[in-house]
């Protein structure tokens, strides 16, 4: 009887604490609903329009795994600024080139900020970084740093040898296989890898080797830091982490965490081989030098080398792969392009950086591949320091704000035929990703705008151009190349480019 009562006695407990729970989360949500109707000026202009959603939980139960097509989706029915409530946060999309330019260009000061997901600060130590750290004295600090000591195009031509070795090293790994399928995206991750690490601490000294772990634990960080998560709307929750996303991304954090520490201790120990000619180097000496009043730490080295590592390998890896696959399934583009190779380069040499510059068509391949697959579909999500009015809706301080580049590159009132893979369209046309018309946009604009750019241009066509030079490419026979994406913070190929290269170069010792 003591037993059974005991059992008794905790059921109930459970389902009172069940219905208090419950009960907190409506008044939480009731709180929310009237500081939103209160706190607003009744003059102002209202929320974007956007689904009802349900109680308490908002639109989070209805959101498709596959963001960027869900949110262009919603659009075509909300309109070009639509908003969504998830949880206790307002959700905002942003899908025409109007808007984006009241959000990247009249009003970045004000949307300069990231609202920082939970993943986010656990990867990036707290959100140390450049990229998801708040707009201020700090950030522009760190990336002042990044681009004057790394991303630079005096330190990018100073490390042009280094670029060269290795991708002359994925040729040549290439052409041993060649006859045979290869992961493309494997090949090009490990050669964007190996480039990064040796600009970062010199590489070499048995470190190529973390490549292919690396490989699957950048793949699955970018997934977790796109994963929508409960905690991040529901701040009560975070203690719980219902989804797991905090543990998964913690052993991931400590899987990078273990191999900074280790090379940093290495080089403090005195055994640099390599002293000032590599970004760790020049992040320790700076440390070193000191700053009254913005001193720069040792998280602050570990979250920008996590950066560089995780934001300079995927991106480049997965665009190239998105642009051999639509070459693939366009023959005459890629007839087109290894025309304007030969006829710059010619068979019986090698591609050098320096013929980069005169292949427009080249060029124009990379533009249409980032139009079509932009590396982040989503950008990284903006978070207005104040509330403000953007396409005539009020836009709450705190929002959680989607610029869907993926779908306005992809509006037809904008672009003829925009699913077509189509270079011609950005042919003859100058000019860098510098922002002026927000029809185009892949590297983001504004103070926000993508730091690696020129690492990332420089890397892409170098390296397609050697591909596409050096190889014929095909599938296998009977195999259908689709070009079906996966969602994340940075767009990937949902199955895997695996392609046959076949020597088209005059001489073997080309690829040796």
């Amino acid at each position: 009887m003591a037993i059974s009562a005991f059992f008794s006695d905790y059921s109930i407990w459970q389902m009172n604490a069940i219905s208090f729970i419950i009960l907190l989360f409506i008044l939480y949500y009731a709180w929310i609903l009237l500081i939103n109707r209160f706190s607003n000026n009744p003059r102002s202009p209202p929320l974007p329009p956007g689904p009802t959603g349900l109680p308490i939980v908002g639109s989070l139960l209805s959101l498709d795994p596959e963001l960027h097509t869900y949110f262009a989706a919603l659009a075509h029915t909300h309109g070009p600024i639509f908003s969504l409530r998830l949880g206790s946060k307002l959700g905002v999309i942003i899908s025409s080139p109007s808007t984006a330019r009241e959000v990247l260009k009249d009003q970045d000061i004000i949307f300069a900020n990231r609202d920082v997901p939970i993943a986010g600060k656990i990867v990036t130590y707290g959100g140390s970084d450049i990229v998801w750290n708040p707009y201020g004295t700090e950030w522009r600090m760190l990336r002042k740093v990044c681009v004057r000591e790394m991303l630079s195009g005096t330190t990018l031509d100073s490390v042009y040898d280094l670029r060269r070795k290795e991708i002359r090293k994925t040729v040549n790994n290439l052409w041993v296989h060649g006859g045979s399928p290869v992961d493309v995206g494997e090949e090009m991750f490990m050669t964007m890898m190996n480039v990064i690490t040796n600009m970062l601490w010199g590489g070499g000294d048995g470190k190529e080797e973390v490549g292919t772990e690396f490989r699957h634990v950048v793949a699955e960080i970018t997934a977790l830091l796109g994963k929508p998560n409960l905690s991040d709307f529901f701040p009560g929750l975070a203690k719980f982490d219902l989804q797991g996303v905090v543990k998964d991304m913690k052993i991931l954090a400590q899987k990078f965490d273990k191999i900074f520490d280790s090379i940093i201790d290495e080089r403090l120990s005195g055994n640099n081989q390599n002293k000032s000619k590599d970004f760790l180097q020049v992040l320790l000496n700076l440390k070193e030098e000191g700053n009254a009043n913005m001193p720069l730490t040792m998280i602050h080295i570990k979250a920008l080398l996590m950066d560089m590592v995780v934001g300079g390998t995927d991106t480049t890896s997965n665009s190239i792969e998105f642009a051999l696959s639509e070459m693939i399934n366009s023959p005459e583009v890629m007839k087109k392009a290894q025309q304007e190779l030969e006829s710059v380069v010619g068979l019986d040499h090698i591609v050098e950086e320096s013929h980069i510059h005169q292949l427009p068509y080249l060029h124009a391949v990379m533009k249409e591949t980032l139009r079509l697959h932009p590396a982040l579909p989503l950008l990284v999500p903006h978070c207005p320091s104040k509330s403000c009015i953007v396409g005539g809706y009020s836009i709450p301080e705190g929002s959680r704000v989607f610029v869907n580049v993926w779908a306005i590159h992809r509006d037809p009132s904008i672009w003829k035929d925009p699913l077509k893979f189509d270079p011609e369209r950005f042919t003859g046309l100058k000019g860098d990703y510098n922002v002026t018309e927000f029809n185009y946009f892949p590297f983001g604009s504004g103070r926000r705008i993508c730091a690696g750019i020129g690492m990332a241009e420089r890397m892409f066509l170098f390296l397609l151009a050697s591909l596409v030079h050096s190889f014929e490419w095909k599938v296998s026979d009977g195999e259908k190349l689709d070009i079906e994406e996966k969602f994340g913070i940075v767009l990937k190929k949902k199955k895997p480019l695996m392609a046959i290269p076949t020597s088209r170069l005059s001489k073997q010792v080309l690829y040796e």
